[in-house]
């Protein structure tokens, strides 16, 4: 058997199997450096960039010593915990991990905040093998004794960097005291600063170091731009991009920002949902479901997309805003060229943030190609190759439980987030080297205006006819306002449907 490969490495030929059916063969250098000592029971220290497949490093040990260990999954006591500094990463990590449990006859359940504690609760009460939490409503539901720790064989810690980041080593500890002492206790990070040693040497017993890459190691087969740009051609660039086919994620310092920038580009036609911290597990949810299955083909998120949002197929990133620090632009710029694939990542520099974004990318070990550009330049058919096509703003459907849109809209009906109806011109192509401009955003005045609200994030664009945006041509408006209709059916499915195909498709693990 060749040496390259998980059953090699002693994975149970059970999750062999079920990785060969997700074309999942051959081990990425953090799961073949660190999966011989974790599957005999060492404590293990990580690091590996992101998008280096962390996530399968860990789930595998874990499952394995679970299924081979005599104890029983009993009430109350879940028999392995993995700590999670976002509740999107940890729906991620179990999307990847249930199906392998079940594989192994083992069951598994997310523990977060911003959704109701009740099915949490019964999920518990029931039984179940692994928990996937977040430290805060972990802590909740050990003080209210919904749960005990006293019963875990294994502790997975992931992301220790951006827990650390968040505030969260406090609670780390304070759940790791909760474990048994001499149970086996993994630490994945990113990169592994001073708060991360401090808890690997306070609670990991003689661990195994492995770094699979150096700790600023830049994706080689990611291409990296920055497109100086004045702040009239700004959004026009951002519009450029975006309309181009295939998956984009944008990155905005604020969530004022993300809101403002994907109703702008809705606005203009191009479908597009928002990720930030003021919405709602549930909103969060459906926005992640319309971006996996492609009814909005652009992500426009802060920097809690950066950690734990894994999505094949992500060709472009853009920082519309660039980062303050080097590690958000490294966390960010990893949504692209996942484990061997390409990608492409861009970022909007205007006058003033020269000297930042010298620095930014000098730090971050990555050298850059700068060009002034505007929103004709031929560059951006380089960047973000095809036709460029304005078909409509996403259109949210209704919660099958509520007449709200996720965001507070209105009881009757989802309304568009700057929807086909706020649009004119829509569906309008560039093709043979020859550009047709779609709508612009956001124009300053002009006749009639049509409005489209946000069934998702309970926002509407708003749009004039015949003003200029930054640059660029409005199209033209007639008749007073309308309102966006909300129809269109559910896209994606569950939080475990909608994801586990995406999460799966992984080569080698490449989501972690």
């Amino acid at each position: 058997m060749s040496s390259d490969t998980f059953g090699a490495l002693g994975v149970p030929t059970p999750l062999v199997e079920l990785l060969a059916a997700r074309e999942i063969t051959t081990p990425t250098p953090i799961q073949a450096a660190t999966l011989p000592d974790s599957l005999a029971g060492r404590d293990v220290l990580g690091r590996g960039r992101t998008g280096s497949g962390k996530t399968v490093a860990f789930v595998l040990p874990l499952l394995t010593r679970l299924s081979q260990s005599r104890t029983q999954r009993t009430t109350k006591r879940p028999r392995a915990l993995v700590l999670a500094p976002t509740r999107e990463l940890a729906t991620q990590i179990d999307e990847v991990m249930a199906p392998l449990a079940a594989t192994l006859g083992l069951t598994t359940c997310t523990v977060f905040g911003g959704v109701g504690q009740g099915p949490q609760v019964a999920n518990l009460r029931r039984g179940v093998d692994v928990v996937v939490a977040c430290p805060g409503r972990l802590e909740d539901l050990i003080g209210q004794r919904h749960v005990s720790l006293d019963a875990v064989e294994v502790t997975v810690i992931d992301e220790a960097d951006h827990m650390a980041d968040l505030g969260f080593l406090p609670q780390v500890r304070r759940l790791l005291d909760a474990t048994p002492q001499r149970g086996q206790r993994m630490l994945f990070s990113a990169t592994l600063d001073a708060g991360i040693g401090v808890i690997a040497r306070r609670y990991l017993h003689d661990p195994v170091t492995h770094e699979a890459d150096s700790a600023q190691s830049p994706v080689s087969t990611m291409a990296h731009h920055v497109l100086h740009v004045t702040h009239d051609a700004h959004l026009p660039v951002l519009l450029d991009l975006t309309a181009a086919p295939g998956r984009t994620v944008v990155f905005t310092r604020t969530k004022h920002r993300a809101k403002k920038l994907a109703r702008q580009l809705n606005g203009s036609g191009v479908p597009a949902v928002e990720l930030h911290g003021n919405l709602s597990q549930g909103a969060r949810t459906r926005t992640m479901e319309a971006f996996h299955s492609g009814a909005a083909r652009t992500l426009v998120a802060t920097d809690i997309a950066a950690r734990g949002i894994h999505v094949d197929d992500v060709a472009l990133v853009i920082h519309a805003d660039p980062p303050v620090e080097h590690k958000a632009y490294l966390h960010r710029s990893g949504r692209t060229a996942r484990a061997g694939a390409s990608g492409t990542v861009v970022t909007l520099m205007t006058d003033d943030q020269v000297r930042d974004v010298r620095d930014l990318t000098r730090k971050a070990g990555i050298r850059a190609t700068t060009t002034r550009v505007h929103a004709e330049h031929p560059l951006l058919s380089e960047l973000a190759p095809g036709d460029r096509s304005f078909e409509g703003g996403f259109v949210a459907p209704v919660p099958a439980d509520s007449g709200r849109g996720s965001g507070g809209g209105r009881r009757n009906g989802a309304r568009a987030q700057g929807g086909s109806s706020a649009t004119s011109g829509g569906g309008q192509r560039r093709s043979g080297g020859q550009r047709r401009r779609g709508p612009r955003p956001e124009a300053g005045s002009g006749q009639g205006s049509a409005r489209g609200g946000s069934g998702a994030q309970g926002s509407g664009p708003k749009r004039s006819g015949q003003g200029r945006p930054a640059g660029g041509r409005g199209a033209g408006g007639q008749g007073g306002s309308r309102r966006g209709q909300g129809g269109g059916a559910r896209q994606g499915g569950s939080g475990r449907q909608g994801g586990g195909a995406a999460a799966f498709s992984e080569r080698g693990g490449r989501s972690r």
